[in-house]
């Protein structure tokens, strides 16, 4: 990507408007879903969101850079929050605590893997580094 100083700043308005509209969605989520299903329910969804677009960009290419950025960067690192996932994690109960560290990152890294398998469809099939070598 060109490193135009106008170039620079218009890529970093754009990652503050997707972190503005990240952020807001957050905060629209934890209205509806309150405590940690809503941490868990935003962080899942935000890995599935990530794994689709690093792999998008790895098997089609099909989004330009600059929609990776602000989309990855901007929206969806607001978007999710290990922070609020970690401070709700350690005032819960212990069972209650263990529960959602492990649900956590296993939903978490479904939701990675899920995303990569759509950007492996989106992509027309191409395989996947799972299905690389199963046949």
């Amino acid at each position: 990507m060109e490193r135009r100083p106008l170039v620079a700043l218009e890529l970093a308005v754009l990652i503050a408007l997707g972190g503005f509209a990240g952020a807001n969605l957050r905060y629209a989520v934890g209205l509806a879903v309150p405590g940690l299903p809503g941490t868990l329910l935003v962080n899942a969804a935000g890995s599935f969101a990530l794994g689709f677009l690093v792999y998008e960009a790895r098997y089609a290419g099909i989004l330009p850079e600059r929609t990776h950025v602000v989309v990855g960067t901007g929206f969806l690192s607001s978007f999710t929050t290990y922070s609020t996932f970690v401070l709700q994690s350690a005032q819960a109960p212990p069972a209650l605590l263990v529960a959602n560290v492990v649900s956590t990152y296993a939903l978490g890294f479904a939701g990675a893997v899920a995303g990569r398998e759509l950007a492996g469809v989106v992509a027309d099939g191409r395989p996947t580094p799972a299905r690389e070598g199963a046949d």
